[in-house]
């Protein structure tokens, strides 16, 4: 015999109605304002992405193909860079500190869900990636995971766990295979 679950606190919505109407209204001007501006209009992109709340200092660059979920949840400080086509999925806080590089496709994800729940609800967990690292292409990070300072994540690499300053990381999930001579 299957239990019978209740469903009716299923469909009660994650987010509120302004939410949803903020990311609509993203969406909407991330089509026609953001997505197909030439690449080397940065400060046009931050300016764009300051409107809808994002906490950006001068330097930090965007590139137009980046897909943000919601730009208030995004921070970055001067140096850092998001990289074409990368997927920003900041349900959850993510932070990018000086002179972080973040290379094209990586996929950085700032929620995930309870699998332990039936009703597996959203739990958002925030990134920070701290000052001089490098995520290379293709790269996943996922929820609630800290990259110390200078550490460098290879292609295609899954980190799933805090890293170490100043270690090259790489694999799936993602460990210690180097350290990175410091260069600054």
């Amino acid at each position: 015999m299957n239990e019978v679950i209740k469903k009716s606190h299923l469909n009660s919505p994650t987010f509120s109605k302004s939410n949803k109407l903020m990311r609509l209204l993203w969406l909407f001007t991330y089509l026609i304002f953001f997505r197909f501006s030439p690449v080397p209009l940065f400060g046009y992109r931050r300016f764009i992405l300051l409107m809808f709340g994002a906490k950006l200092q001068s330097g930090a660059r965007i590139y137009p193909s980046v897909k943000i979920w919601l730009p208030s949840n995004l921070t970055m400080k001067t140096g850092s860079t998001l990289g074409a086509r990368v997927n920003v999925y900041n349900q959850g806080r993510i932070t990018i500190c000086e002179n972080a590089i973040i290379s094209q496709d990586v996929s950085l994800c700032a929620s995930t869900h309870d699998y332990n729940d039936a009703t597996h609800p959203l739990l958002l967990s925030p990134i920070v990636i701290f000052n001089d690292v490098w995520v290379c292409a293709e790269a996943f990070i996922g929820p609630g995971v800290k990259l110390a300072v200078g550490s460098v994540v290879g292609a295609r690499a899954a980190v799933v766990r805090n890293t170490d300053a100043w270690g090259v990381y790489a694999g799936n999930p993602a460990t210690r295979v180097n350290d990175r001579q410091r260069h600054i």
